[in-house]
């Protein structure tokens, strides 16, 4: 971690988690009858070197019955930059998906996708990858450093941008419905 002591976490990884949440909620409560399963995961250890993810991971990829079609991860969604748009991580990552979310924004979203590298595996998305099972992940902007109050206590849910966080609620929710499909 690059800094010790308070940090709230509200876009790290607070918006993510409520996102996630918000999108189970409204699926659940839509009735819509779905021919796959969809889990919502929520780990921890992430910043210790994807702990949990890894873990979790390793345990479906493990099985001899493919369980887990694609991961979609969201870690930080509340803090867009200037243009917002929908930062597409193309490591540790598969064409297929990002493309397929590329397609999700374009439908359900007034932002665009831009395409841009972590360099490393910088999120729990990269666990699914490393096991063979299709991850993406949907940044909350088309930079990875581009919100400077991570790991520090200015990363409160004041900065966090609730209608920006929102469209990332619409893509999970496209996404888990073209991906398990409608019965």
């Amino acid at each position: 971690m690059d800094h010790q002591g308070r940090a709230p976490g509200a876009d790290d990884d607070g918006s993510g988690a409520v996102a996630i949440l918000e999108a189970l909620r409204v699926l659940i409560q839509s009735n819509i009858r779905l021919k796959r399963s969809v889990e919502f995961h929520w780990y921890a250890g992430e910043e210790g070197g994807l702990l949990g993810s890894a873990d979790i991971a390793q345990s479906y990829a493990s099985r001899k019955t493919p369980v887990v079609v694609a991961d979609l991860h969201l870690d930080m969604v509340g803090y867009p930059a200037s243009p917002p748009a929908v930062g597409i991580v193309t490591d540790y990552t598969d064409n297929e998906t990002n493309e397929l979310v590329r397609q999700i924004v374009g439908a359900y979203t007034d932002l665009s996708t831009v395409d841009f590298t972590c360099g490393y595996a910088c999120s729990d998305h990269a666990s699914w990858h490393e096991f063979g099972i299709r991850s993406v992940l949907p940044f909350e902007s088309q930079y990875l450093d581009y919100n400077s109050n991570i790991h520090t206590p200015a990363d409160s849910y004041e900065t966090v941008n609730f209608d920006h966080l929102l469209k990332y609620v619409n893509i999970a929710l496209a996404f888990a419905i073209e991906v398990a499909g409608i019965e």
